[in-house]
């Protein structure tokens, strides 16, 4: 009875072994290599922030005379980013001083991500462009687009 108890238990562990060698890798254990995803770029502003889905945008940072406010986001990736906003720009007449500010609807894009200067390990979207979806301001293309600064 002995040598069958022992037959009995190496057989067992035998098929234990050559069922955890046979297990898919994926139920044997968690996953050794986890793929990493490369965080999305930021978009600096004027005081070298960087700065996820803001919610407001200076594009005048000498001035503050054209601004980007109302930014809902549609889309926020290694890419690009987009968004639907609204562009605040000063007609400055008869000086900037005493100008008003008009409001347009835009839609935003953000893209060409490249390592940040300041923070090199950190990418930053190096373009935007304005669509005005409804009026825009005098003088300016349906679409207008801008370098940002590095």
């Amino acid at each position: 009875m002995r040598t069958h108890t022992l037959r009995a238990a190496l057989i067992l562990c035998a098929a234990a072994s050559l069922a955890a060698a046979t297990a898919p890798v994926s139920s044997a254990s968690p996953a050794v290599h986890t793929a990493r995803r490369a965080p999305a770029p930021v978009l600096v502003d004027c005081l070298w922030h960087p700065r996820v889905r803001p919610a407001d945008f200076i594009l005048a940072c000498g001035d503050g005379n054209s601004r980007l406010g109302s930014l809902h986001w549609k889309r926020w990736g290694t890419g690009s980013a987009v968004a639907e906003g609204v562009n605040a720009v000063n007609d400055c007449k008869p000086y900037c001083a005493a100008g008003r500010f008009h409001s347009y609807a835009v839609k935003v894009r953000l893209d060409q991500p490249k390592p940040w200067k300041k923070h090199p390990q950190t990418r930053h979207y190096t373009r935007m462009t304005l669509t005005y979806t409804d009026g825009r301001p005098s003088g300016f293309e349906r679409v207008v687009t801008y370098p940002l600064w590095d």
